[in-house]
């Protein structure tokens, strides 16, 4: 198996520096990953260091949180594709679907997924260790409707990641309609290849050197 390309290589976290997106671009060169994931400021030079190679850039909308508004999320997703994201992750807003405001979640989804159609695919965070069951699945369900390209397990910055359990659910709904991408947690080989077998076509992870090379680290995306 050819774990390279499931993986999207991560720096997300707040004091990731240029140095730190300049060494995760020639990582992902290296070892061949799909793509890297990085907050929009840093798309410009991730796209710029990537040039020439086939791994692509993705970036993350209304991230960690979710909670911004809907109206910032499309703006926001707008500008990253402008800047060069070929990717694009958002995180939903979970209060709102806790609540059962199943417009509004569709809506603020649909709004990125709308400005996306055409240039970026659309992967929706659902944030799954705050979900019961019957919320993922209802997600998931909110996900197809807006058109999504994926469902994913987690932002990796709260309480858990991902899931074999929470995996092998979000894809008995998607089906084939949409893809699931698992991340939070993927940290090792054998965790990356059970989520793969349990139903993942992506993994996102910023342990990726160490899961390539059959290494355990603690903690991290």
């Amino acid at each position: 198996m050819n774990i390279a390309k499931y993986i999207d290589h991560t720096a997300l976290k707040p004091e990731t520096t240029s140095e730190d997106i300049r060494k995760l671009c020639e990582e992902a060169v290296t070892y061949g990953f799909y793509s890297v994931c990085v907050n929009s400021s840093y798309v410009e030079q991730a796209l710029s260091q990537l040039k020439g190679s086939s791994v692509l850039v993705c970036s993350v909308i209304g991230f960690p949180l979710g909670v911004c508004t809907t109206e910032t999320k499309a703006f926001e997703t707008a500008d990253a594709i402008k800047k060069g994201a070929e990717e694009i992750d958002m995180v939903i807003h979970v209060g709102a679907l806790k609540e059962k405001r199943y417009d509004y979640v569709l809506n603020d989804i649909k709004a990125v997924t709308d400005a996306a159609r055409g240039k970026a695919l659309v992967k929706v965070i659902l944030e799954t260790c705050l979900l019961s069951d019957e919320e993922i699945v209802k997600a998931c369900e909110l996900c197809l409707e807006a058109k999504a390209d994926y469902v994913k397990t987690s932002t990796g910055f709260n309480k858990a990641g991902a899931t074999v359990e929470h995996i092998k659910l979000m894809k008995s709904v998607v089906k084939d309609n949409a893809k699931v991408k698992a991340a939070g947690g993927v940290r090792d080989y054998d965790t990356a290849v059970k989520f793969i077998n349990a139903g993942a076509s992506r993994l996102g992870c910023s342990s990726s050197v160490n899961v390539m090379n059959g290494e355990k680290v603690s903690g991290g995306y």
